[in-house]
């Protein structure tokens, strides 16, 4: 088992740990933060982090879904320091997403099988579920991030944020509800 290998002193264990997980560690932390260059950054110190306290790591859950408890906690911290310091800032759909990457937010949503006209109302639709995604409490938005998006099981989830599966039913079943209320009648 790689974690033995670790405590053993097999550096390339670790390195083998990184590789299996780092890019599903990376997707579910960009879609809690929503940026790239923080996402990256969160992962690496969830990595850095989970290579420190491995010789501490109990094995009472998956080595997952410890590594994802670490990368959560970690993209809360983030995104509070963000949203104190950018609250008002807004972001425009035909910036670049990155300063390596030149593609706008508006390219990366294709209607090459859509009229223009279905193609504007998914449009709206998504800038909607987005926009009301962020109006949303922390918890409430982490809970549909994990279910929804990452599609992790309850017992995941409820692991990862260290709650009973029937608090994360409960939250999810809140979170939908208040979706729904900031989405507006015309969404229902």
């Amino acid at each position: 088992m790689l974690i033995d290998r670790f405590r053993q002193g097999d550096q390339s264990a670790f390195e083998q740990m990184v590789s299996r997980y780092w890019d599903r560690i990376y997707a579910m932390v960009n879609q809690l933060l929503r940026n790239p260059q923080d996402a990256e950054e969160v992962t690496q110190d969830a990595f850095i982090r989970a290579h420190r306290g491995l010789v501490n790591f109990r094995g009472e859950s998956a080595f997952s879904t410890w590594l994802y408890q670490i990368a959560t906690n970690l993209a809360r911290n983030r995104y509070w320091y963000w949203w104190r310091r950018r609250r008002d800032q807004t972001i425009s759909f035909d910036q670049p997403m990155g300063s390596e990457n030149e593609t706008t937010l508006a390219e990366v949503f294709p209607a090459e099988l859509e009229t223009p006209e279905d193609a504007t109302v998914t449009q709206e639709f998504v800038d909607r579920v987005a926009e009301c995604m962020d109006k949303l409490s922390p918890k409430h938005r982490e809970i549909l991030v994990l279910r929804n998006i990452k599609n992790l099981s309850y017992e995941e989830i409820a692991e990862i944020l260290a709650i009973s599966v029937g608090t994360v039913k409960s939250r999810i079943a809140r979170a939908r509800e208040s979706l729904r209320d900031k989405m507006g009648d015309e969404f229902k």
